[in-house]
């Protein structure tokens, strides 16, 4: 019998991987007290008191609301402000073009703790603090060098004969970019969507530092779940599988445009 060694280590592989979430899983559907009182490979008594406390509390279920808003904000902004730069440095020869690329990505190379009292010190001069454009924009300094990046690679693999040929057929910029070049890069799009969402989305530091109240994020939530008991692992637990969902829907709505990208794009 031919035993196939990578077909088991690939399952041991993603048993691990699982592990982790599962385990979880397994915490948010018990009781704090069961929690800590004994160890168990599966909940007994498995309860929804967690998520019913997540979807009734206003500071839980709003932390996931602010979220959702400046991340979308977010990915759109840097969508929008990418699109055209890459375009640029795909299509285009200029002085110091190299230098000026390689400075964007310096910026996304940065940890987010340089530029922490900088951002808070400008948004609390312009009044932004705890807003959700607040963090949007925070997020764009390290997403949109990547968007640039990413899209950059898609965008010169499309030939410019197909710039000038809508040119001579009379198409103006903004009706050649929309209708004929961006359909062309919808892959890339789909998977500079999907990166600046996931780092918008997992970044905790800005988020918690540039937000109070109004637009506090669930990651910050999440911190400061503690009670004179201690911690109640049941509700975080339950916290963490739902902010798991939300990245999940994303991979497996462009699951199709990673794929591609991987194969095709920068990344």
């Amino acid at each position: 019998m031919t035993v196939h060694w990578g077909r088991i280590g690939l399952i041991v592989y993603f048993i691990l991987l699982m592990l982790p979430i599962y385990w979880m899983l397994n915490m948010s559907l018990r009781t704090n007290a069961d929690i800590l009182g004994e160890f168990a490979l599966y909940p007994t008594s498995p309860t929804f008191a967690n998520y019913i406390k997540i979807f009734t509390d206003a500071s839980w279920y709003s932390g996931y609301i602010n979220s959702i808003i400046y991340v979308s904000m977010n990915t759109v902004i840097s969508l929008t402000v990418a699109l055209p730069a890459a375009y640029a440095f795909s299509r285009y020869r200029f002085l110091g073009d190299k230098h000026l690329f390689f400075w964007l990505l310096t910026n996304r190379m940065a940890p987010p703790a340089v530029f922490l009292l900088p951002f808070f010190q400008l948004y609390s001069t312009v009044e932004l603090i705890d807003t959700h454009i607040a963090v949007a924009l925070a997020h764009c300094l390290f997403n949109v060098p990547l968007a640039v990046w990413v899209l950059e690679g898609f965008m010169s693999g499309v030939p410019k004969e197909i710039d000038e040929t809508a040119y001579v057929d009379g198409y103006s910029f903004p009706r050649f970019f929309l209708t004929i070049f961006l359909p062309l890069i919808k892959t890339g799009i789909g998977v500079t969507a999907f990166f600046c969402f996931m780092f918008s989305w997992v970044e905790l530091l800005l988020a918690r530092t540039l937000t109070t109240t109004d637009a506090k994020p669930i990651a910050a939530v999440m911190t400061r779940t503690v009670s004179a008991t201690g911690l109640d692992w049941g509700l975080l637990a339950a916290a963490g599988i739902l902010t798991i969902v939300p990245g999940a829907l994303v991979i497996w709505f462009v699951r199709n445009y990673m794929a591609k990208g991987f194969a095709l794009g920068r990344v």
